[in-house]
Formats: structure tokens, sequence, C-alpha cells
């Protein structure tokens, strides 16, 4: 019986290889790997072509999804070569880590919480400085020693990635056994923590399983660390007796007895090199995974291939770079990699030789090579045979069907609503954030009309998390939309909330969930005395009619519901405008202008129609800008939008206007009204000399002292005017002080009438009115 312990660093691309050739050399035939027990079932597909790494082992608490760690894999990594050595040698693959049952049902904050992905994942080691207890507390960690610093300290290096790929990646010919006598001189005197030692326990019985079951050539895959744990002494691991000076069976499992147990369930999920980078959370990540792919992919002039692929990254963006820069960069690198004393240009050698050389000194294409080659944007797949919900089974069959190929990197897609395979585009979008999958983020379209629309696509692999947990909703996507949408409706907190509800469910085509959001909606409308509140839910409910009619989905019910909302905030906005202080009353005022635009959506005539929702909303608006007792804020933008809707003329609003600036209001009032007023635009008072008259008189009039007061009103009302805007009133201010007719007739002397006249009749003709 012959146990081989063969110790590497997780994601080495200089480990992988060397752990293949030896594996062929030792031709075991039973291969146990660091990894959860759980996933022993799950190794024969690693035999299929579409298992294509980066990919990871996912383990989750069926019911509780946020109990779930990951143990990533990529073509670089030792434990996946190990894998794909033995499923084609036909050789049993078993895993030894302690198994998820065991760490997913300790609680984060217990000390056999397991370290990794995002807190939850147990696949992190020393030698990638993971917190080994899970219990973030940086005293009880800081002292576990880091063995790839430790070493490289004692070869002079100040950088312990550097070390290891000057002794390890850059070699390609691991020394395991040098590997393991350097690990038992680095953990002398090192006492494990429980959640450590329970792990080599496992991992000591599972060899021990492997002996009792007649494997006679065994090779253990871990991490070096855990070499001196699995070997007793130096040399033992090599083929002689195992188990000297190694911990007894019976203590092995006096160590294991009565840990706590939870169902736990396996399968493959896609992964990307994003998120095996260290930034990312993995503890036992790597900070260039890009990098490290070349490496194991390239092992013959990694350096000149390395720097030619950066120039065609380059090259696709339109950068100039010859083929005379490439060799420059080449010839750099090597030179800096002899002046440091490395046996091979690292990444930071083509970094630098980059930078300066296809480059030219510019850090944005440094910052572009980086993000696509050193990090990397590839994604994973997995093969239909793979343990899935059958929502993720749904969701893979959709993105088929409507030719969404999930990827790493950030796409945008903009999508035409008229036709039918951008139509089913969207809802699948929509439905999938009704879900909290958030595989497309809406963003702004930058086409015009209602039909248009915009996503950002960036596929993550928690999303696959998201989806077993949405598999309790159903096991369609749109069943399970429909159903959590009916879950949102009964624990809406607001009505604004249901609204939105509304408009979500009509985007993401769920008719059969909208009838029981519209019950609660007209319930809670009924119930709420708040008019803020139904002002807030207005606008959601008017979009959703529109689309309806955009979409080509059923909306009935909504137009009635609107009309609803609508008179009751007509028949109450007095009551909300009164007495209000600057906050509440800026507010009213943000909801004013929300529920004037919805209701421009909602009978969208040129003028209001008798009875019709524009002619009740202006009567509103009228009756409230009469009062006497209105904050000027709000005043001046009811009687501005009157203005604009064509309700008041020019002359009544100059009159409004004057009172609200005359001297028996408080100068801060005034400047209130006026910021109200001008809040729709600047470009009335540009054409209006005599409104542009009146401000620059009540300006002129007040006090030293009252004018520093209104200023921060003025300046925040005039500073929202555009640069255009502000210019042309300064000059027309400037016109005031020749006289206001002078600068009126300067105005239309100004205006050639037989070169406007073409431009009228095109305007006209425009509007169907010529």
């Amino acid at each position: 019986m012959n146990v081989h312990v063969l110790g590497v660093r997780h994601h080495g691309p200089g480990s992988a290889r060397s752990l293949r050739a030896e594996l062929e050399r030792l031709k075991p035939d039973v291969v146990l790997i660091e990894g959860p027990p759980e996933a022993d079932g799950l190794v024969d597909l690693a035999r299929d072509p579409d298992l294509r790494p980066p990919v990871a082992l996912l383990a989750h608490v069926p019911g509780e999804p946020s109990k779930a760690a990951f143990w990533p894999f990529a073509v670089f990594s030792p434990e996946w070569q190990a894998i794909r050595y033995a499923t084609g040698a036909g050789v049993p693959v078993r895993f030894c880590d302690l198994p998820a049952a065991h760490t997913l049902v300790a609680s984060p904050d217990t000390p056999d919480a397991p370290a990794g992905e995002d807190g939850t994942g147990a696949g992190g080691d020393a030698d990638a400085g993971a917190d080994p207890t899970g219990t973030g507390d940086e005293g009880a960690w800081a002292v576990r020693v880091d063995p790839i610093g430790a070493l490289a300290r004692a070869a002079g290096y100040d950088d312990p990635e550097r070390w290891w790929e000057d002794a390890v990646e850059h070699r390609g010919d691991t020394p395991f056994q040098v590997i393991a006598e350097a690990m038992a001189a680095v953990r002398e005197g090192h006492v494990p923590d429980a959640h450590e030692a329970r792990r080599e326990a496992f991992m000591r019985r599972t060899v021990r399983g492997a002996v009792k079951d007649g494997f006679e050539r065994i090779a253990v895959v871990c991490g070096a660390w855990h070499m001196p744990a699995l070997t007793g002494a130096p040399g033992t691991g090599g083929g002689r007796a195992w188990g000297a000076g190694l911990p007894t069976a019976k203590a092995d499992d006096a160590l294991l007895r009565g840990l706590p147990k939870a169902k736990v369930e396996t399968t493959w999920v896609p992964w990307t090199y994003g998120r095996l980078a260290a930034w990312s959370g993995y503890g036992a990540g790597v900070t260039s995974p890009g990098w490290y792919h070349h490496l194991f992919a390239a092992p013959d002039r990694p350096v000149e291939r390395w720097l030619t692929e950066a120039a065609g990254v380059l090259r696709a963006e339109d950068l100039p770079v010859s083929s005379a820069h490439v060799i420059e960069a080449v010839r750099l690198a090597r030179s800096l990699a002899v002046l440091r004393g490395r046996p091979l240009a690292g990444l930071a050698e083509v970094t630098e030789a980059a930078r300066a050389v296809l480059c030219e000194g510019d850090d944005l294409p440094v910052e572009l090579i980086g993000r696509r080659m050193v990090v990397g944007e590839r994604l994973g797949h997995v093969p239909d045979a793979t343990p899935m919900v059958p929502l993720q089974r749904h969701l893979r069959a959709e993105q088929r069907r409507l030719r969404l190929k999930p990827e790493a990197s950030e796409r945008d897609l903009d999508l035409d609503l008229r036709k039918p395979l951008d139509l089913e585009r969207s809802r699948l979008l929509h439905r999938l954030r009704l879900l909290g999958v958030g595989w497309g983020r809406p963003r702004e379209s930058t086409g015009k009309g209602t039909f248009r629309e915009s996503w950002t696509l960036a596929w993550r692999p928690e999303f696959d998390i998201d989806l077993i947990e949405a598999g309790a909703w159903g096991t369609t996507v749109p069943a399970a939309a429909a159903t959590r949408v009916r879950d949102l409706a009964s624990a809406a907190a607001s009505l604004a909330d249901l609204t939105a509800l509304v408009e979500r469910c009509l985007l993401a085509d769920l008719p059969e969930a909208l009838p029981g959001v519209l019950d609660a909606l007209s319930a809670r409308a009924a119930l709420d005395g708040d008019v803020t509140h139904l002002m807030a839910a207005l606008p959601a409910m008017v979009r959703a009619q529109r689309y309806g009619d955009v979409r080509g989905t059923p909306a009935g019910g909504l137009s009635s519901i609107a009309e609803a909302l609508l008179t009751r905030i007509c028949v109450g906005l007095a009551a909300a405008a009164a007495g209000l202080d600057d906050d509440a009353a800026r507010d009213l005022v943000g909801h004013v202008d929300a529920v004037h635009t919805a209701v421009g959506l909602l009978d969208p005539g040129e003028t209001a129609v008798e009875d019709g929702p524009k002619a009740r909303w202006l009567g509103a608006l009228r009756a409230v800008s009469r009062r006497s007792d209105l904050h000027g804020l709000i005043e001046g933008r009811l009687v501005r939008i009157l203005l604009d809707a064509g309700d008041l003329d020019t002359d009544r609003a100059e009159r409004r206007m004057s009172r609200a600036m005359s001297a028996g209001h408080p100068p801060a009032r005034a400047a209130a009204w006026i910021e109200g007023f001008t809040s729709g635009g600047g470009l009335l008072l540009v054409h209006d000399a005599r409104l542009l008259g009146l401000v620059d008189g009540w300006l002129s009039g007040l006090a030293p002292e009252a004018f520093v007061d209104v200023l921060p009103l003025l300046r925040r009302a005039f500073g929202a005017f555009a640069a255009p805007e502000r210019r042309s009133i300064g000059e027309r201010v400037r016109g005031l002080g020749r006289g206001a007719a002078q600068g009126a007739a300067e105005a239309d002397d100004d205006v050639d009438d037989e070169r406007a006249a073409a431009a009228v009749r095109t305007v006209l003709a425009i509007l169907g009115r010529a």
C-alpha cells in the first residue's frame, strides 16, 4: 500500500502541470481530492466536454439558500487536472475534505463556520491568506502562519506571489517532496484551531477508508499546508509507511463525533475569472486568473504570446500597435527579468513592458489589458446533465430559445418591443428581476419612443443561488414570477409599492397575477387618506396603462383605477397644500409635477376635454393656486403650470407675479415663488420682457441684507437653467438697462421676417396646420 500526498497551491498553473505529470507517472488506482465528499457523484460529469471551466461545485442547504458554499475550479487548478486525469484513466475519485453537511450547518460566527467565498465557501487555505476560523476576529487568525510568505522571506523575497512564481510556476516541475519538507518546517509547533483540526482529521479518515477498501496506490491532492497533517513526518508521504506520527483513527473519530449535520445538495455551476480573483472575496483566489490561465495554456514562449495577445486587444480598440512594438516589448520584459534576477519575466515585467512600449505610457490601455487579460472575462459552462432545479432548466431553455447567451462581461442590449423576439427577451429579463435575478439591469434608452428598451447584461455565479431560492415559487420562470408577484402584493408596504408592482407585472407580461395586484391596490387606495400617497401612486399606474398598449398586454381595470385616484387627488389637493414648511412644500411640488406629467399621458390631447382628466386636474390646480395660505414655492409652480397649459394668460400671470413680489410679502417668500415659477425652465423669461422686468425690478429694490438672505434660493432656481438659457437671460437683462421697450424693439429688429417665414411654414406643416 502506497499513499502519495501531493501538496499543491490552489489555482497554481505550475502545480497543475506538475501534478498531472506526477499522476501519470504514479498511475494511482484512486485519487483523493480536497473538496466536499457530497460531490463524489458529480465527478463523472467532468468527462462531458460541455463541462468547461471555470466552474464551481456548489453545496447548499435546501430551503436555506444563504447557507451555501462554492469550490471553484479553473483549467489551471491542480484539483481540476486531477479530476480530468482520473476520469480519463477510469480511476475513481473521492473528495476528502470535511463534508459540507457539517460546515454549512454552522453559523458564520462560530469556529466551525467555513472560510471562503463571501464568508460561506469552504475552500480557503492558509496559503491563500484566508481566515481559517471564519470568525472575522483578527486576533484569532492573525497568528496563523502564511507558509508562502514565510518561505518567501527565507528566500530573500518581500513579495510572496513573486517568490511562488519564480520557485514553482515558472519552473513547471513542482518538487512535491521539497514542498512537503518546507511545509513541515513552517508548521513546526503549529497548533490547528478546531475547524482546521476537524478538516485534517476527516482527510485522514478518508485515506484510511481508501486503504480499507483495498486500494494499493493512493494519491492525495490537497493544499500544501495540509501535507504535514497527512504524512506525519517528512518523507513518509512518498510511498513509504503511511501514518507514522499521525493521530490514531480513534483520536480522529473522537474529534469528529457529534458534529451538527444538515441535509445538503450539490451541483456544478458556471464560474467566472472575475469571481476567482482574490478581490472578489474568495479566500483561495488569485489576483490574476487570466495570466495564470495563459501560463498553463502556453508553456512555450509565454511572454511572446502574452504580449502578442495584448497587442491584439489594443488593435481591437483601434489603437495603433505594430509588430515592432511587440518585439521591443518582449525585449524589455526579458531585460527587466534579468535585472531583477528572475528566471522568467512575470506579470509585473510584461505589464511594465506593455505600458512603456505598447501603450506608450498611457494607463488607460493598461487597464484595458488588465481587465481583458490579467483578470479575464471567461465564463464557464455546465452540461444539461448537471443536477438543477426545474427553474434553472427552464431558464437555460429560454436562453437558448431567445438567443440570449449568458456572459461574464457586461454588454449592452437594445430592444425594439415591436419585434416579437425582442419583446420576449424583455419579458424574460423583467420576470427574472421580479425573482431577484439581476442578470439584466435597465438603463436609459438611446432611442426615441416607448417601444425602445435598453439593458446591460452580465451573468454572475451567485445567480444560480438566487434561482435555487426562487425555485420555491414555481418550476418555470413565468409561473415563479407570477407567484412572487402575489406574495409581493400581499406584503406591499405602501400604495406606491403596489402601483409600481402593477407596472412591473405588465412589463413582465404576467396577466394571471395582475387581478390580485389590482384588487389589493383598490382596497389600499380606498383606505388611504393621504393625498401624497395617492399622488405617488398615480404616475406608475398611468405608465402601466401605456405599457399595456405598447406591449399588447391586457391592462383592463387600470383606467378606472387611475381615474379614481385622480379624482381623489383633485378633491384632497387643497387641504394637502395648506400650512407646509419648506421641505414639505418641495416634496409636494415634486408630486404635483409627476401627476401633471401622468395626466398628460392619461389625456394626451392638446386642449383639455370638458370633464376629462386634464380639465379636472387643471381646475383643481386653479382653485388651489388662489389660496392665500400657500407656500410661495407651491403657488409659483402652480401658476407656471397653468400658464404653460394655456389656462392662465400672460397678463394674469404677470399680475400674480407682481402681487407675489410686492412689499407686503417677505423677500424669502417672494424668492420661493420665483423658484417655483421658474422651475419649468428659463426660456419664458427670455421671451417675455415684462416678466423678466418684474423679477429684475424686485431684485434691484431689495435691501442688501434681504438680498443676502434670498441669494441661496435664487442661486438654486437660476442655477438649474441650462447655460444657453442663463446667457440669454443675461443679455435680456442688459437690454433692460436701456429700457424694456427699447430692448424689446431691438430684439424685434434682429428678426428677418422673410427668412423666418420659411421656418414658420415648415413648423406649421409638421404640426399639420399648413
